[in-house]
């Protein structure tokens, strides 16, 4: 089994690298990604943040887990050593891969085996065993294409593109352009996603305003350069006040604490351009600040 390289990290620091699937998940995950933690250096804390998607983590040496749908902060410590591989599904095809409702998976995090039972046992065996976190990635990835079943809903998958940052400020209307009440469309996105779709168009905004400061951050930006009011704006938010409420709803901080954080841990050996060069794509010419 092969699978890409990824460059380990200093002793004393610690990388997360993020890469599209392989062609055949395209339509089923977002992005995969590796996470090192050099052996000499301090614990990582790691903020997950909610993104609408549930996710497929491996850490090398330990049983894989499934971590459903947040709709809040999940913080946990990554000890010096630590390789972590994972897949981020896209909104709505968790189902698809572990054959059930996603509304039952919410803000769980589960050992992988409860859902698929031998065969996440072997595949903790599998990545454990593997030369490289490139070919531990390509394990778990081989894995997801062998659980894919019947294509996800697809009047979901146009509702989740419907939500997504600066398509649609309003949910009601996006019922009606799919000819669907809206009762109907929360059943259905509930048991796709795991969330309501007022919750998920939360969620997926800040995403939004997070792709932002990964992008300022790539570019060797200070995310607070051109001021929270504009990003705020920018993003679709009324004003500073209503992104500082979702972002301590969402990340359990206020702004400015959390792009302290994630310039301190983004600026060196992370590349997050997989997951948010797409979402920057929707942005409109109009939005985006000029020169």
């Amino acid at each position: 089994m092969t699978g890409e390289a990824f460059s380990a990290p200093a002793a004393s620091g610690q990388s997360h690298v993020e890469r599209a699937p392989v062609p055949a998940l395209r339509g089923l995950v977002s992005s995969v990604w590796v996470q090192q933690v050099g052996g000499d250096a301090a614990p990582y804390v790691h903020r997950r943040i909610p993104n609408g998607a549930a996710e497929l983590v491996c850490r090398v040496g330990s049983a894989p887990q499934v971590i459903g749908p947040l709709t809040e902060p999940l913080v946990e410590v990554l000890a010096p050593g630590t390789t972590v591989v994972g897949v981020r599904f896209l909104p709505g095809a968790f189902p698809v891969i572990a054959g059930r409702s996603a509304a039952e998976m919410a803000g769980l995090v589960l050992d992988a085996d409860e859902l698929w039972g031998r065969s996440a046992a072997a595949l903790g065996d599998v990545v454990a065993a593997a030369a490289s976190p490139g070919e531990a990635l390509a394990a778990v990835q081989f894995h997801v294409r062998e659980r894919a079943g019947t294509p996800p809903d697809r009047l979901v998958s146009e509702a989740v593109r419907g939500l997504m940052p600066w398509r649609t400020s309003d949910v009601m209307s996006l019922s009606a352009s799919l000819h669907i009440s809206e009762t109907q469309l929360r059943r259905r996105c509930r048991t796709a996603v795991g969330l309501a779709p007022k919750v998920l168009h939360r969620i997926l905004r800040f995403q939004g305003f997070l792709a932002l400061v990964q992008q300022a951050i790539a570019q060797g930006r200070a995310p607070t350069a051109v001021g929270l009011a504009l990003l705020a704006r920018r993003v679709g938010y009324a004003d500073q006040p209503h992104l500082t409420r979702e972002c301590v709803r969402l990340t359990g901080v206020p702004p400015r604490a959390l792009l302290a954080e994630t310039h301190r841990t983004c600026a060196n050996g992370h590349d997050h351009s997989a997951s948010f060069a797409p979402v920057l794509r929707a942005e409109p010419e109009g939005r985006r600040p000029q020169g």
